[in-house]
């Protein structure tokens, strides 16, 4: 299934769940189909295994369907608890900056408040990355059981200040990679059963129609799985985190000369069966 968050045109405050009928098709309303389904993608994954067999239901009736054209797709998940991100997590990007392949996982974050829409604006560098939501609360969790405690994929865009990050306030990543906007998420979550392999997805990222990324998934050092369980060490996860598992080179801080966006550019990040998130630098 293709989940995902919108509101209808006029009724910002007005969040609701749905379920696409196909990428770029229409979208069942499942608080409208179902009104003891709740409005927000959060409040569907803590229902677990009842909220998803609704939107199943859903979905297989045709019914209380919103044209996209009346609608504003949001990001697929809003306010989660925790926003966790992974550096240096494709060999190629490694490459590309002669960098030591990492032993173990490199951790940052961003602030909830930097997820913005699949389609909104934002204000620098460009990172192309596959994202996943956790489903299924957990600490501690065996990396055999780690993709249970996963709901879905999407594509996001971790766009980075590299001024903030890489000069100032310490050199600490935070400040960077975490102004409001700077996180676009979208355009729908992708639930783990409509994915056959996260790790062999196709992964682009174009500025104003030229391609500056592509890559594969496959070029993760530490997969779904394993950041599942490396992180559910040091905090547990609930329904609705999520997680940014890395960029693949192509960056524009590490083009000769560097590149930066400007004023009126406009960026696409694809990923292979998950869609496309669309940009305007403002």
């Amino acid at each position: 299934m293709r989940l995902v968050q919108f509101h209808r045109h006029g009724d910002a405050g007005g969040i609701r769940v749905g379920v696409e009928q196909g990428e770029g098709l229409g979208v069942v309303d499942l608080k409208a189909f179902d009104p003891s389904m709740p409005s927000t993608m959060r409040e569907l994954l803590e229902l677990g295994d009842k909220g998803l067999e609704c939107a199943q239901r859903a979905l297989a009736s045709s019914q209380c369907v919103v044209e996209r054209s009346d609608i504003q797709l949001l990001a697929p998940v809003w306010r989660p608890e925790k926003v966790v991100c992974v550096g240096m997590n494709y060999r190629d990007h490694c490459l590309e900056q002669n960098a030591v392949i990492p032993k173990e996982p490199i951790i940052f974050s961003k602030f909830p408040s930097a997820i913005t829409g699949p389609y909104d604006d934002i204000e620098v560098d460009w990172e192309v990355e596959l994202a996943f939501v956790i489903g299924r609360r957990g600490k501690h969790i065996k990396e055999e059981e780690a993709l249970s405690h996963v709901a879905g994929f999407t594509v996001a865009n971790d766009v980075s200040a590299r001024d903030w990050q890489m000069k100032r306030n310490g050199k600490q990543w935070l400040l960077g990679k975490t102004f409001d906007s700077f996180c676009p998420l979208g355009p729908a979550l992708v639930t783990t059963d409509a994915v056959k392999d996260p790790h062999k997805l196709g992964i682009r990222c174009l500025v104003n129609g030229e391609t500056v990324q592509s890559s594969n998934t496959d070029q993760m050092i530490f997969k779904t799985a394993a950041l599942v369980t490396w992180v559910s060490k040091f905090v547990t996860l609930i329904p609705g985190d999520v997680f940014l598992t890395g960029t693949p080179p192509g960056v524009g801080v590490f083009r000769k000369p560097p590149v930066f966006l400007k004023k009126g550019d406009v960026v696409e990040c694809q990923i292979d069966q998950l869609g496309s998130i669309i940009n305007k630098v403002v």
